[in-house]
C-alpha cells in the first residue's frame, strides 16, 4: 500500500535500511514521500490538542535515528 501512495518505508524494513525490527505495519515508523515530505506513524499523541485538521504521533528515538541512518544523515 505504502508504494502505492508514493511513500518509501525508512524504518523497520529488515532490508538493511532499518532496524528489522518490525515486519508488519503495526509499529512506529517513518516513510520519505515523493514530494519530499515525511509521514510519521505512531501512537497517536494525547498531550494537547492540535488544530483542525492535524495530528501528533509519538515515535521513539531509535526509530528516527533508524531513518535518518537510512537517508544517510
Amino acid at each position: 500500500m505504502a508504494d502505492q501512495l508514493g511513500l518509501t518505508r525508512l524504518t523497520g524494513t529488515g532490508s538493511g535500511s532499518g532496524s528489522g525490527e518490525c515486519t508488519g505495519d503495526d509499529c512506529p515508523n517513518v516513510y520519505a514521500t515523493d514530494r519530499n515530505t515525511f509521514v510519521v506513524q505512531g501512537d497517536t499523541f494525547t498531550g494537547f490538542e492540535p488544530p483542525t485538521g492535524e495530528s501528533l504521533v509519538e515515535i521513539p528515538e531509535h526509530t528516527l535515528r533508524e531513518a535518518f541512518r537510512a537517508l544517510g544523515w
